[in-house]
């Protein structure tokens, strides 16, 4: 009786729980660092300034990294997202507070003061969210069960697809039924779930089966296809009484190129300086192994094909066959498993930055080899080529290494088609989530069937 009374309040109860996490993690980082900066507890500018940062570049950094969408995603993404957002929150709020903090009397210097009662807030800030996280989430499935689902698909590939992702999410997502599009017994299925998953069906087809779901209130899901890219990034147009979309071709302007352009040659020097000390020990590390080559060149493609050779450190064996990384890979030395790891094999790629093969932000650079591969079996893979490669991107942040040609191909066009200087700074600062997924640098694994059994495939016997 409660759990159904509660499931009545859910949105209410949700939005309590978090602006409650969000009054509380303000509320840690006034209380402590009020301990050495008393006019932060006193009605005063200095307390006034830094509310008003600490709400305004807050709310910047969650549209960035994500809020606290419990029962979307799984714990782990929102703990990231929020303690990413908090610290630099903290970050800029704490420097805001250091320069009001010269105009105290008797202090004219602006100095850093305090930096280990900024550690000891993010630490408590962290177990906050991580406690309203786990709760959060437990709160929401205790009250909401698994969506009953049925995949639509046009092959046992596609449906391998779409269980990569929905059988991670056993909690809001329960497979009832798979069936082929072809099959007969497909609106069946559909009357009897609430959620469709659809995965690489013909667009007649899969129009129809949308309709349905809408008349009959079914959430959907399905994987884009270069004409949903187009309308998704078309604008209503009317054309006397007659509505329609209209896409026009985009390119990046002018001033879009030059910003871009500087914004590369600025951050690849910032960051080289930076990153010198790491250049180092990965230097040492991997010549005190084997005493080989550090770098490793390879040739790649970029903005309209043009061939570049990219420079990473190396992370295999010399001499050893060029094809894509797989699980428990032999070449792979002790170090390069340490530098692919955490994704510092790729930062000579700022010597390709500087030399303008590349981009900070774009489609990931492929080996020759693939782009041959894939746009063979898929001509649209062409289509990244329209822009410089990039060291990190849409593609690189939200997919992984073993990530399907075409899933990257889809996440590289919304990227290339909604492109915009905020957009790729918002994709700098979430490359920082990449460092912290366990699963970014996931390799190929063989094919098996063993992720199939127990699902119970209609219309693979139909014609």
């Amino acid at each position: 009786m409660l759990k159904k009374y509660l499931k009545k309040l859910d949105k209410s109860l949700l939005l309590f729980l978090k602006i409650i996490l969000y009054v509380l993690l303000l509320g840690t980082f006034f209380l402590i660092m009020s301990y050495k900066n008393r006019p932060l507890m006193i009605v005063s500018r200095t307390m006034g300034s830094t509310l008003l940062t600490f709400i305004i570049v807050g709310m910047l950094f969650l549209k960035i990294y994500g809020t606290y969408d419990i029962g979307r995603r799984k714990s782990k993404p929102i703990i990231y997202s929020l303690f990413l957002a908090i610290v630099f929150t903290d970050i800029v709020t704490y420097l805001e507070l250091m320069i009001m903090n010269t105009i105290i009397p008797n202090i004219h210097a602006f100095r850093f003061t305090s930096l280990e009662w900024l550690l000891i807030t993010m630490l408590v800030q962290l177990l906050i969210i991580i406690l309203f996280v786990y709760g959060g989430n437990a709160f929401y499935f205790y009250l909401h069960e698994p969506e009953s689902c049925c995949v639509i698909i046009a092959s046992k590939v596609g449906l391998k697809r779409v269980l990569r992702g929905v059988m991670k999410y056993k909690k809001q997502y329960k497979i009832n039924y798979v069936v082929n599009y072809k099959s007969k017994k497909v609106f069946e299925a559909l009357k009897k779930v609430n959620t469709v998953f659809i995965c690489d069906i013909p667009v007649l087809e899969r129009t129809e089966i949308i309709n349905y779901c809408y008349e009959y209130r079914k959430n959907v899901y399905f994987t884009p296809e270069i004409s949903d890219i187009v309308e998704a990034n078309s604008e209503n147009y009317l054309l006397d009484d007659i509505s329609v979309f209209n896409y026009n071709v985009k390119t990046l302007t002018l001033e879009q190129r030059l910003v871009k352009r500087s914004m590369d040659l600025l951050l690849a020097v910032l960051f080289g300086v930076i990153s010198f000390p790491v250049w180092v020990i990965s230097a040492f590390m991997i010549k005190s192994h084997d005493h080989g080559k550090v770098l490793f060149k390879q040739k790649r493609a970029t903005l309209n094909g043009r061939v570049f050779e990219v420079y990473k450190f190396r992370t295999m064996k010399e001499n050893v066959e060029n094809r894509s990384v797989t699980k428990e890979d032999d070449r792979i030395t002790p170090p390069g498993k340490i530098l692919r790891k955490t994704r510092l094999d790729e930062l000579p790629q700022l010597l390709n930055i500087l030399k303008g093969d590349m981009s900070f932000v774009g489609p990931r650079p492929e080996m020759l080899e693939n782009v041959n591969a894939y746009t063979e079996e898929l001509p649209e893979f062409k289509y990244r080529l329209r822009v410089k490669a990039g060291l990190t991107g849409y593609a690189q942040i939200a997919g992984k290494y073993n990530t399907s040609p075409k899933d990257k191909l889809m996440m590289d066009l919304l990227y290339i088609e909604k492109y915009s200087i905020w957009k790729d700074i918002q994709l700098l600062f979430q490359t920082a989530i990449v460092l912290l997924k366990s699963d970014s640098t996931e390799a190929f694994e063989l094919e098996t069937e063993s992720e199939l059994e127990g699902l119970l495939i209609f219309g693979d016997d139909e014609e």
